[in-house]
């Protein structure tokens, strides 16, 4: 990423990955080392610590993303800030929100999104390759969206056979939604359809299970905000050498027409 010669009035929304920083990208890391400020909630800044030191930081809690999204635009008048978003900015990140208060606020300053990892390819990678086609992302996070819309999106999602990945899936204060969406994927899915689940990935403490859609009740209380769960799709199977499990794969047809 060509950085401007210029260190003024500059917005980059960085994406950084799963939270490990052998995920970033170069230019995640080059963004962060121009800026003067750097903003983000505390989890995703303490992975980056040895990055942002000698940097102005601030750093505020979650919930108060549109603080921070004001706050990142204000300072990008005169200076070279960087917002940290965990995963890619743009997926379930900070870069709508960003984008969004300088659109109200009529901002000129020039702003980067710059893409990261997000969990539900991060997770794919642990669990073999259960999307090498089409797949849908779905958040379980009603605290947006209204329960119903996200009951709605998850029966169009399973309805189409392919692949859907789970962000936000169970919290405290709302254990229930993970049990609802695995009754609706049942509408549409065989039991046996493969399922993955994979926790802190890339992190201390990392889960990977594979499983199946039956027996996926035994494994809810590993389900929490620093996962994410893959359901496979109608193609979906589970790879196994003897009794060693070894991954999920999602043909992307290439058997329909190669021989190998």
């Amino acid at each position: 990423m060509p950085l401007p010669d210029e260190k003024q009035g500059i917005l980059y929304v960085v994406g950084t990955g799963p939270g490990n920083p052998d995920q970033m990208t170069g230019q995640a890391r080059r963004a962060i080392m121009d800026a003067e400020y750097i903003l983000g909630n505390e989890s995703y800044l303490a992975p980056i610590s040895h990055l942002i030191e000698g940097k102005k930081v601030v750093r505020s809690s979650m919930g108060k993303e549109v603080e921070r999204a004001k706050e990142a635009v204000s300072l990008a008048r005169d200076h070279v800030v960087a917002m940290i978003s965990g995963g890619d900015p743009g997926v379930y990140g900070m870069a709508g929100i960003v984008l969004e208060v300088a659109e109200h606020a009529g901002s000129t300053a020039r702003i980067e999104v710059i893409p990261g990892v997000t969990a539900a390819t991060a997770a794919a990678s642990r669990l073999g390759s259960p999307l090498s086609g089409d797949f849908a992302i779905v958040s379980l996070s009603d605290l947006l969206t209204p329960i119903e819309v996200i009951e709605e999106r998850l029966s169009h999602a399973f309805a189409m056979g392919i692949p859907v990945v789970l962000y936000n899936p169970r919290s405290r204060g709302r254990p229930h939604n993970f049990a609802r969406a695995m009754e609706i994927a049942s509408l549409y899915r065989d039991p046996e359809t493969p399922l993955g689940l994979v926790k802190n990935a890339f992190r201390e403490g990392e889960v990977v299970k594979v499983t199946t859609l039956r027996e996926v009740a035994a494994w809810e209380d590993e389900v929490d905000m620093h996962s994410a769960v893959i359901v496979g799709g109608k193609e979906s199977r589970i790879w196994k050498v003897g009794e060693d499990v070894r991954g999920i794969i999602t043909p992307r047809g290439y058997h329909r027409k190669y021989v190998y």
